[in-house]
């Protein structure tokens, strides 16, 4: 109750604000529409930011017996089963994260009935924009909780599956940028931004107007039909966690991946990050001292950095798998096998197997065109 009551305390000085503003002007005439817009802007702009960061602490809070030997083991001797432990903390959390909201959009509605510029079409569809948002940030949320069993992995694994299709997008792209002509590391939109709930939305989600036939203008929220596609997703992300749960084994509690069989992708998934961003960046601190007289990257060189920095990886993710520094003996088929993939990564962007060079866009999809020339001194 200290979380979600004092995210209601705070919620409380939007609704206080509203108010004095209106009393200190009599005249201040406000309407319907103006009172749409005010909510859209704030479902679009404010909403997903805060309940990013307000589901990972709710799911901490909801789901922290997980990751306590002694607190799992209490629970789950209990007389109720995991179904009904599921359910009580799926429900508990979700109302953790609706309370606050529903105390300020009531608050916020009561004063806006006082003054007759209620908008109730603008006021649901404001309520359902946020239970979606709601849903797929607390899904992700509990689905990382079911996947591990460490109470600091969680935010981790949290961020990392929201921005992970998109971080990985970014790498693939600067790594190409070296490796290819013309192809720009920032070019184009993101292919994968679907993935990542925060980043879509943020991106996508906007209050916008129409002028309808009298020339008023008419607002409605852009992006909404994603949300509410969303908060779908956050319901089969919750039965897939509900499908975990009772699979989840008492005794995984305090290690970081709950589940063997999700060992190699978290191992091997560092390992990729690693190379893709530590290999990079070895490769641009080595560039200028060895290779400052090409514009382009060696094949040869990247494979290497990013081998060593994916191996670096590698052997980090198995110390925090195995809670031990003797991780050595026995791994040498797993670096073989990161190695293998970087060369794997390297010689399919070479070799540009996807036709990223031969690539040209339509007249009519260009937006601007930057000509440099650079004077070459020998």
């Amino acid at each position: 109750w200290p979380l979600w009551g004092t995210a209601a305390l705070l919620g409380c000085l939007a609704p206080l604000y509203l108010l004095l503003g209106l009393l200190s002007d009599p005249r201040a005439d406000v309407s319907p529409g103006e009172f749409a817009a005010g909510l859209y802007s704030v479902t679009a702009e404010v909403v997903p930011i805060l309940t990013f960061f307000y589901a990972i602490m709710a799911a901490m809070a909801v789901w922290g017996y997980l990751f306590s030997p002694r607190s799992v083991g209490l629970m789950h001797a209990l007389p109720i089963d995991r179904n009904g432990l599921f359910v009580t903390g799926t429900l508990s959390g979700l109302a953790m994260l609706l309370i606050p909201y529903a105390v300020t959009g009531g608050l916020v509605c009561l004063i806006a009935l006082a003054w007759g510029f209620l908008d109730i079409g603008a006021v649901c569809v404001t309520a359902a924009a946020v239970v979606f948002m709601n849903l797929i940030f607390f899904g992700i949320a509990t689905l990382c909780a079911m996947c591990t069993g460490h109470q600091l992995a969680l935010p981790a694994l949290y961020v990392a599956v929201n921005f992970f299709a998109v971080a990985a997008e970014l790498l693939i792209r600067w790594v190409s940028s070296g490796l290819l002509f013309g192809v720009s590391q920032v070019s184009g939109d993101s292919l994968l931004e679907f993935l990542s709930p925060m980043s879509y939305l943020a991106g996508h989600l906007n209050d916008r107007y129409y002028t309808g036939e009298a020339g008023e203008r008419i607002f409605y929220l852009e992006g909404f039909g994603a949300a509410a596609l969303y908060g779908l997703a956050g319901l089969v992300l919750l039965g897939l966690s509900w499908a975990l749960c009772r699979r989840r084994k008492s005794e995984r509690a305090g290690d970081v991946v709950a589940f063997r069989w999700l060992r190699p992708v978290f191992r091997y998934g560092t390992a990729l990050l690693s190379g893709l961003t530590l290999g990079r960046l070895l490769y641009e601190l080595l560039r200028m001292a060895l290779f400052h007289y090409r514009d382009y990257a060696l094949v040869i060189p990247v494979w290497v950095c990013m081998a060593l920095a994916g191996v670096l990886g590698y052997y980090v993710a198995s110390m925090l798998l195995e809670k031990s520094l003797r991780v050595f003996r026995g791994s040498l088929p797993g670096v073989a096998a990161v190695c293998v993939g970087a060369a794997l990564v390297c010689g399919t962007v070479s070799m540009d197997v996807f036709g990223a060079e031969r690539w040209v866009p339509d007249p009519s999809e260009v937006e601007m065109v930057y000509l440099g020339d650079y004077e070459v001194q020998f």
